[in-house]
């Protein structure tokens, strides 16, 4: 039986290697992680992570070739392949702080591997990590093997949260760069073999190392720029009566150009999007590429413009000031489906509010009041870091901030709303009753885009929906610059 040991249990490590074991029944698949609460939500019937489906693969194996532990050195020492999915988090100190990746926990994994192992292995980057990080983890295993062979190859996820274990089951392609030594395509063999007890042979596609490891960033490069391009659009659309729903069904009927991530928000957020746009730049600049890396930079310039934009349409429209004023936020994570809140619009656009003395009442269906107020009080980049680090909650909490645990209990009495997730509920819930609750004139800002806004208008609220045409009342108050 082949051995298969993941370091890391979070977003990537979890669910990948869930449903490795489900499609891969005579492979042992452990995931190891030294966060024992961590292992234990995993072996509970509570994950520790929220994710469409992934209860149901966890169930099925569980126990039987699926196991979570916190005995790290044994399972990577028993592995054949070791998949590496640790934290790479944003430098927030030293060379390349606010940019580069931090590798520390990369490369103490890589120590523990050489340290513990008996036997040849297959080390793959699970990990988004930047251009030649598996030269540095080459040297550490090379100078540390006392005799045995180590493989790196690169494994890049290509996970959307809300489907990743669709994504897992039906992946658009399976990346795996390795050495190009006979060494190198052998293990790139032993890794493909794993992925087509399920997926396709044309799905996976096989490179050198540095192109698997750059293909991450720039994929993430790419997505990110499409919703920054469409949200500079939107502002356009405002400022001209254009509706940029219109504008991104004109554009994504072009095949050159396709109809995904276009749609208009407050902004983008998660894991990946900002911290890999960083980490290119700072390879770009470490590279002398001056240009290159200014042109990223402006993706995430527009992406924290948009974010700035919204929350000045809210200030502006409710006459200049929200101080004291009630506003209902409706969805923190990031985007539906999850329970996810790195680098969520939702944070900034909260904090700015509060700078203006807003008393908030927030309502996600999925994200609990301690993670929340965690979030709030944290400072830019902490969240990537280990929760020892981080701000303990409630005992710090913001005091203007309440949580509700539904949208009408959040929206009783407020001046505004702002919808900051796409959760679906938010569609369809009684803007009527609501209305009804709220203080007048009542105020909703679509951050998402999911409100009939004329049906609205109907019933009495004022209605700003990024990149739609503003309402009289809007054009009257225009947005602080």
């Amino acid at each position: 039986m082949v051995k298969i040991c993941c370091i890391g249990a979070g977003y990537v490590g979890g669910p990948t290697m869930a449903v490795i074991a489900l499609k891969c029944p005579d492979i042992e698949v452990v995931v190891v992680d030294i966060a024992e609460p961590r292992i234990a939500a995993w072996n509970s019937d509570q994950l520790p992570i929220y994710e469409p489906g992934l209860d149901d693969v966890v169930k099925q194996c569980r126990g039987k070739n699926l196991f979570f532990s916190t005995d790290v050195e044994k399972h990577v020492a028993e592995a054949d392949i070791v998949f590496v999915s640790v934290n790479t988090p944003t430098k927030t100190q030293g060379l390349g702080a606010g940019k580069a990746a931090d590798l520390t926990y990369w490369e103490s994994a890589a120590r523990t591997i050489a340290d513990v192992s008996k036997s040849d292995k297959i080390v793959v980057e699970k990990s988004t990590v930047p251009v030649k990080t598996a030269e540095a983890i080459e040297k550490i295993l090379t100078h540390n093997s006392k005799g045995i062979k180590f493989q790196i190859l690169s494994n890049p996820e290509f996970l959307a949260e809300g489907t990743a274990i669709e994504d897992l089951f039906q992946p658009d392609r399976v990346l795996i760069g390795g050495r190009e030594t006979p060494e190198g395509q052998k293990a790139i063999q032993s890794l493909k073999s794993v992925y087509a007890h399920w997926v396709p042979e044309d799905r996976i596609l096989t490179t050198n190392l540095w192109s698997a490891e750059l293909s991450k960033l720039a994929a993430n490069a790419f997505l990110a720029q499409r919703i920054s391009s469409v949200n500079a659009m939107s502002a356009l659309c405002e400022a001209t009566g254009a509706d940029v729903a219109e504008v991104s069904y004109a554009i994504g009927k072009d095949s050159r150009i396709g109809p995904k991530f276009l749609n208009a928000s407050v902004g983008f957020g998660g894991s990946c999007f900002q911290k890999d746009i960083l980490n290119l730049v700072y390879i770009c600049e470490c590279n002398g590429l001056p240009e290159v890396a200014e042109y990223w930079k402006q993706v995430i310039k527009i992406n924290d413009h948009q974010k700035s934009r919204f929350v000045n349409r809210v200030v502006s429209s409710m006459f200049n000031t929200v101080s004291q004023k009630k506003i209902a936020i409706l969805g923190f994570a990031f985007k539906k489906d999850t329970g996810d809140t790195r680098e969520t619009p939702a944070i900034d656009v909260c904090k700015g509010l509060l700078g203006d003395k807003a008393i908030l009442s927030i309502y996600d269906p999925q994200v609990t009041e301690d993670q929340i107020q965690r979030d709030l009080i944290m400072k830019k980049f902490d969240w990537d870091h280990p929760l020892h680090l981080q701000p303990k909650s409630p005992k710090s909490s913001v005091k203007q901030v309440s949580i509700a645990w539904d949208a009408y209990e959040a929206t009783k009495g407020a001046h505004g709303i702002c919808i900051l997730t796409e959760w679906e509920e938010f569609k369809t819930i009684d803007y009527k009753k609501i209305y009804d609750s709220m203080q007048k004139p009542a105020f909703v800002f679509d951050g998402r885009n999911v409100v009939n806004a004329e049906a609205l208008r109907e019933i009495g609220f004022i209605v700003y929906s990024i990149g739609k045409p503003l309402d009289a009342w809007l054009k009257d108050m225009p947005a602080i610059a």
